[in-house]
């Protein structure tokens, strides 16, 4: 059986950052571990704010992703 990373989606990583106020620009993944229980962090950029270099991290296992930073 092959072990892969999280199942989480960029889209579950958008829906997080847009809770912590941030309007998610580009999404990439950061890291991603493998195996029972798979992890993927997410860096997305924060669009629209006086700050151009604003970003939050987004860690997700699984389809449940929490906020990081």
């Amino acid at each position: 059986m092959a072990t892969l990373p999280a199942r989480a989606s960029q889209a579950e990583a958008r829906s997080v950052a847009l809770a912590a106020n941030c309007k998610p620009g580009k999404i990439e993944p950061l890291r991603q571990i493998v195996g029972g229980v798979g992890e993927t962090v997410f860096k997305v950029s924060c669009t629209g704010g006086k700050n151009k270099d604003a970003f939050v991290l987004v860690q997700c296992r699984v389809h449940q992703c929490v906020l990081l930073r």
